[in-house]
């Protein structure tokens, strides 16, 4: 069957091709990368496009494999030595890999995971059911790559498999192999005569050979079982016994350092594997442990600096026994080719049909057309030799070389060798060079390719930006002005609303600083937008926080879990935090510098029509309250209660609004008072009828379940409550 391999050159993705070709698959391969010179197995075809390449969904047209491999964690053209680009880069690349197979969509997909996507301490082995506990950004992405495929099998339906192999390591042949835990502190041993390990680290490392031979069980299984497997030898090893087996393979001293004392043991369960497939590890660690650490002393400078490998002696020899072969091989055939035409001219002289043919010069001809110059050269010199052997051989004698046309034909030879052998020389240097220019010119319009597809695509944006005018200041105002609109109660929950259109964000909460410490929700425009709960401590929100106290847009670009990808803070007068505003989920092309100042006028307005409404409501207080109380009046409760009510159906809040009785002999401002104690700073207490004494309470941000434990607290304090709906 036809099989994809995706990945770069490594000794890994070397063995699974001799798997596959041993086991009689034509087996087709996508380096990745357009200027790959890296030695690979060979293979039926080899493509060198980057994984960003417009040609993905022409590759798996043209081969429509039954099976596609991508190396995923062991895919050498991710280093990860600049862990935050390279998170960003193997996302986005993993992404359209994964568009190419669903669009060609055929075969299954089997993506290699890794070990990294855990952390910690599990007691016992890790089986597939139990969720990634990725630290780091190489593990964070590595266990989104799961879900990706995992979010790709169930929406389009495809046979996608994950494997999760647990810390793969081989004998390396080039640097790029040497990236296991083993081959790490082997590089510290040789470089640094020391290393830094953590005695209390437990893993287990899979032999290449093994993963190798449980990859091809998947592959040449109908159905398997599931969609996820872990795949370890489950033989668990210290760091500290791997570092007394490299120091003691290395031969020399080295100092074992301890650097951390965390308990760490994350070692993947193979059980799900094994019983569908029945195959277990067969390679011994330790023997192989000592065959690496061997290798990687014997070629110190290419592990440990990176310098070329060099060849041994007999490798040395042989290449340049072949080097000579090769450049002997046209002298032997003009010596061969010599002794024939000799030997032809011998027979022709006593023909009178071939006696006339020149059949030296045929034969310089001949070798000039074919190797040039030098060759002619020797071609008309062996010429002249074998001429002068067989007119000496007739007993011509002296004659010969007196006879001037002897000379004439000397130099006819010489003369035509030499011109004809020039023009094959000149003609093959002008076709070098222009294969050269080709190729260059080649590279170059593939660069101005993608330089037009970036410009192209850039200009369709900024034609969409200009037609649609949502990114103009008249714009964001004729948005955000709406707020004015509506009353002093509903300006924060319809901002989080003017927020999401302003920012085209389907999660959008705005939270409002209670004190110090804590903020409360107030609107949101989705489930999700309230992630952080009703109420947060806001300060432990650090990196969020430093962004506002250095008048800045918080952008979460390390994609931090439990922070918005977005926010922004809004201070009062005396420059307190008074409100924040959370955007939770946006494209990667809008988490840019011009959205940011979007949010940040989008913020200055709210801020204006904030201040306008608190204003007004504060020069309306003697209205509002009752005396010196915080009980509302009637008029000034059922407006905010309306408030709540509509923004709840809005679906921008949640409130709960009760009719209290009992205590009537209190006056009504020591019975508010004893209400207020029993509520939180957002809740609202007011009079229910005008001229009466029933009163009622709004608690703000309250689903039912809450509202029963403020209830609870009620009736304790001998107050009677009933649920009230508020007519609109």
């Amino acid at each position: 069957m036809n099989v994809l391999l995706i990945g770069g050159a490594s000794s890994f993705l070397n063995n699974i091709i001799l798997k596959l070709k041993k086991e009689g698959h034509r087996v087709y391969l996508l380096t990745g990368s357009r200027y790959d010179n890296r030695p690979y197995q060979k293979v039926f075809e080899k493509y060198n496009f980057g994984y960003d390449s417009t040609c993905l969904n022409e590759i798996f047209e043209s081969i429509r494999p039954e099976v596609t491999i991508f190396m995923g964690a062991y895919d050498s053209n991710f280093s990860w030595k600049h862990e935050e680009e390279e998170a960003v880069n193997y996302s986005a690349r993993m992404m359209n890999i994964l568009m190419a197979y669903v669009m060609a969509g055929t075969g299954k997909f089997i993506y290699l995971s890794a070990s990294d996507v855990y952390s910690g301490y599990y007691e016992e082995n890790i089986t597939e059911d139990i969720a990634p506990t990725p630290t780091g950004y190489r593990g964070m992405v590595l266990a989104q790559a799961e879900e990706m495929c995992e979010s790709y099998r169930k929406s389009c339906d495809k046979e996608i498999i994950t494997l999760r192999l647990d810390n793969v390591y081989i004998v390396p042949e080039f640097q790029e192999d040497a990236t296991d835990p083993c081959c790490e502190l082997t590089k510290q041993a040789l470089f640094k005569y020391s290393i830094n390990i953590n005695p209390n680290q437990i893993y287990s490392l899979l032999y290449a050979t093994d993963a190798v031979e449980s990859i091809y069980r998947v592959v040449a299984a109908d159905a398997p079982k599931r969609h996820l497997y872990n795949i370890s030898s489950e033989e668990r090893i210290s760091e500290k016994e791997l570092a007394d087996i490299i120091s003691k393979t290395c031969g020399f001293a080295i100092n074992i350092v301890t650097s951390s004392t965390n308990d760490k043991r994350t070692v993947l369960s193979a059980r799900a594997f094994r019983e569908e497939f029945g195959y277990m590890a067969s390679c011994q660690m330790d023997k192989s442990i000592k065959k690496i650490v061997e290798q990687m002393k014997r070629y110190r400078r290419t592990f440990v600096y990176g310098e070329e490998r060099k060849k041994s002696l007999m490798d040395r020899i042989n290449e340049k026994f072949s080097k000579s072969v090769r450049a002997l091989i046209p002298f032997a055939e003009n010596i061969v080719a010599f002794a024939i035409v000799t030997v032809i001219s011998q027979l022709a002289s006593n023909s009178e049909t071939f006696s006339k043919m020149d059949f030296y010069l045929m034969y310089v001809l001949l070798f000039s057309v074919i190797y040039g110059q030098q060759q002619a050269i020797i071609a008309s010199t062996l010429s002249v030799i074998g001429f002068f052997a067989i007119q000496l051989a007739g007993k011509t004698g002296i004659n010969i070389f007196l006879d001037s046309s002897t000379y004439i034909w000397i130099a006819q030879l010489f003369i035509v060798g030499l011109v004809v052998g020039y023009m094959r020389d000149t003609i093959t240097k002008l076709r070098r060079e222009a294969a050269e220019e080709r190729e260059y010119l080649s590279l170059q319009l593939r660069d101005i390719k993608d330089i037009n597809d970036t410009n192209v695509r850039v200009k369709d944006a900024l034609e969409t930006q200009l037609i649609n005018q949502n990114n103009t200041v008249g714009k964001i105002y004729s948005i955000t002005s709406k707020i004015d609109q509506y009353n002093q109660e509903e300006v924060l929950f319809y901002a989080a609303q003017t927020v999401s259109e302003l920012m085209k964000s389907d999660d959008v909460a705005i939270y409002q600083v209670a004190n110090s410490d804590y903020a409360r929700l107030i609107s949101y425009t989705s489930e999700k937008a309230k992630v952080l709960g009703n109420s947060i401590k806001y300060n432990e929100l650090e990196e969020m926080i430093s962004s506002f106290e250095e008048k800045n847009v918080f952008i979460n670009r390390k994609l931090t879990e439990g922070l918005p990808v977005m926010a922004s803070g809004i201070y009062d007068d005396d420059k307190k935090l008074e409100i924040i505003i959370m955007v939770w989920t946006l494209p990667w092309e809008s988490m840019t510098l011009g959205q940011s100042n979007q949010l940040v006028v989008a913020s200055a307005l709210i801020r204006n029509a904030v201040v306008r409404a608190n204003r007004y409501f504060e020069a309306l207080e003697s209205e509002n309250f009752i005396g010196d109380s915080k009980v509302m009046e009637y008029k000034a409760f059922a407006s905010i209660a309306t408030a709540y009510v509509k923004a709840k159906n809005a679906g921008l809040t949640e409130c709960i609004v009760l009719g209290v009785t009992g205590n009537e002999a209190l006056p009504i401002e020591e019975r508010g008072q004893q209400l207020y104690s029993m509520l939180r700073q957002h809740d609202y207490v007011g009079m229910l009828d005008m001229g009466s004494n029933s009163m009622g309470v709004l608690l703000a941000n309250t689903n039912m379940q809450d509202a029963h434990i403020v209830i609870e607290r009620m009736t304790k304090r001998g107050y009677n409550c009933e649920f009230l709906e508020v007519r609109l």
